[in-house]
């Protein structure tokens, strides 16, 4: 009997689930806007809630704080959806992984990093503008950037592996990380005009040229 009344107070309905995980998509997506446009510390839960269509009690109830908003936002952010897979892993990523060409694989990063760009650099600019004044927005700056190294270590690791490479896996790492913080596409596109297109070809020339073993060597 205490079994099943554990079973009947432990179970959640298919419907209940998708409304809890609909609520919880609301509020990280009306976070993550309200971030850019107004700014994380300038953001208040209740703003948050109020855009979300929600009560405030229950943004604490699912997220407690807003740090931990701003957390799950990246996640959403830096992934396109909210579903749990490691972002070098993603389908899109993996079949870059795979192209055995470097220049050729250099071309098709290029082209899925302007498009990631396009949503994700405008949370990052809104991080940096916070995190002078604003301890959580710092952490999470600095957690970002910790993350975006390691993931970019794979891709480096790959293409040393492909015996392409004119300079060292280190040197790759670091190139890689240095010109896919956002800014380079921010200052080019946002700023100065350039079309999305003009910007992946010119950073896939710039890596190729970098990068890869010319044909004299």
């Amino acid at each position: 009997m205490t079994d099943a009344g554990q079973g009947v107070r432990g179970y959640q309905s298919p419907r209940r689930a998708d409304q809890a995980r609909e609520t919880r998509r609301r509020i990280l997506h009306a976070a993550r806007d309200l971030f850019i446009e107004h700014g994380y510390a300038r953001t208040t839960i209740v703003e948050i809630a109020k855009t979300a269509g929600v009560s405030k009690e229950s943004v604490y109830a699912i997220f407690k704080n807003k740090p931990t908003i701003l957390a799950r936002a990246w996640d959403i952010t830096i992934g396109g959806d909210d579903d749990e897979v490691v972002f070098h892993e993603r389908p899109a990523v993996a079949q870059i992984r795979a192209e055995p060409d470097l220049a050729r694989r250099l071309e098709m990063q290029s082209v899925f990093y302007t498009e990631t760009s396009r949503r994700v650099s405008p949370f990052m600019m809104a991080l940096r503008a916070a995190a002078g004044a604003d301890h959580a927005a710092a952490e999470m700056l600095a957690e970002i950037d910790r993350q975006r190294y390691e993931g970019i270590g794979f891709m480096s690791r790959d293409a040393a592996a492909t015996g392409q490479l004119a300079i060292s896996e280190q040197e790759c790492h670091d190139l890689m990380w240095a010109t896919t913080d956002g800014v380079l596409w921010h200052r080019l596109v946002v700023e100065k005009g350039w079309s999305d297109e003009r910007f992946a070809a010119y950073l896939a020339t710039l890596w190729k040229a970098a990068l890869l073993v010319g044909p004299d060597q």
